[in-house]
């Protein structure tokens, strides 16, 4: 594996210790997760380190990651927005009618660490 390669392994590997943090029925959104892992604006990493994961996901919530808009963002496979939305919603975060979620209520405030 080469320097670049290791460098981005261990960078998507912060996000996803940071993304695994956030509790049920709270969202973070992409640029607060680049932030908390100390890479301030490296948003669009964490959507590729997400999408990295492929369909196993494994124990790493990534449903709870969305937008600064508090949107679901598109994503490329079929219905893979739908059912981030889905997922949510079973866990008790509710959408506007305008798609959105509400950042000050269902936002994380993690502690400091």
């Amino acid at each position: 594996m080469s320097d670049q390669a290791q460098e981005r392994e261990g960078r998507w590997q912060a996000f996803y210790r940071v993304i695994r943090r956030i509790p049920k029925g709270r969202v973070a959104t992409y640029g607060q997760i680049a932030e908390l892992a100390g890479f301030p604006r490296h948003a669009r990493q964490v959507g590729y380190a997400l999408h990295a994961l492929g369909r196993s996901k494994p124990r790493v919530p990534w449903q709870r990651v969305i937008n600064a808009q508090g949107e679901v963002s598109q994503r490329s496979a079929p219905d893979g927005d739908r059912l981030q939305r889905a997922i949510l919603e079973a866990e008790g975060i509710v959408f506007g009618g305008n798609g959105r979620v509400d950042l000050e209520r269902y936002g994380w405030r993690p502690r400091r660490r």
